[in-house]
Parts: structure tokens; sequence; C-alpha cells
């Protein structure tokens, strides 16, 4: 099997993992709390439990990343999430005009699994251009 075949099905892999962390995280926020703003907070959470669990696995086995110190770390994991803010807001979009047009969890979940797909091919190449490049910006 070619190496570029071999990554993107690694990369497909790691995102579902990622993606099932988040909508996990989201449905126990859910079944957790029933207060004001209830779907809000649990697509923070979400977006916050997807964001470290994609972090550890790409810059481990995507990218094969290995921070210089704890402060090179932070400043990488930093980066890597300025490059998900606009992917962040593709996927929100899509679970919010999910749950605005259907009206209900499942579909609302169905809606952030297309947006997270959508966002993470983008930021496959957000992160291999400027997060996690060989030499120095």
């Amino acid at each position: 099997m070619v190496a570029s075949t071999r990554l993107a099905i690694r990369y497909t892999f790691f995102a579902l993992i990622a993606t099932a962390a988040n909508i996990g995280a989201q449905d126990v926020v859910i079944r957790c709390y029933s207060g004001a703003s209830d779907i809000l907070v649990s697509v923070i959470v979400g977006t916050g439990v997807g964001l470290a669990v994609k972090y550890l696995l790409d810059k481990r086995y995507i990218f094969r990343f290995r921070a210089r110190s704890v402060a090179h770390d932070t400043w990488t994991f930093a980066l890597y999430t300025i490059m998900g803010l606009a992917t962040t807001m593709i996927f929100w979009g899509f679970e919010f005009a999910f749950q605005y047009a259907f009206k209900t969890k499942e579909m609302r979940y169905l809606g952030g699994a297309i947006g997270l797909a959508v966002g993470y091919l983008l930021k496959y190449h957000l992160d291999k251009h400027y997060v996690f490049r060989t030499e120095p910006i």
C-alpha cells in the first residue's frame, strides 16, 4: 500500500475517533445537564474533548512530531487550536444548522459529524503547512 494511502486511512481513523469523542462528550453533557444553553455548553465541551484527542493522535501518529520542550509543545498546541478556529466554525455551522432545521439531537449530531469531516479535511492541510512544519515559519 502506498504511504500516502496509509496516511489517509490513519488520518480518517483518527478523525473518526475524535468525532466519537466529541459527540460522546456532547451526549454526556446533555444527559447530565438540561439547563440554560445546554446545547451550546455540550458543543463547547465536545469541541474541547475532540480537540485534545485529535491533537494527541495527530502529533504522534500523523505528523510524527516531537516537541523540544513543554513550552514548544504548548506553543504547538496553541497554534493547532488557532488553525482549528476556522474549521470549528464549519463544524458548528453544520451542527447548529441541522439543529435548527430538524430539531432533534440525532440530526444535530449528524450535522456535527458532517461538519467535523469537512473541517478535518481542511485542518489536515492547515496543520501540515503551518503547525507541524519541519522548518521554522
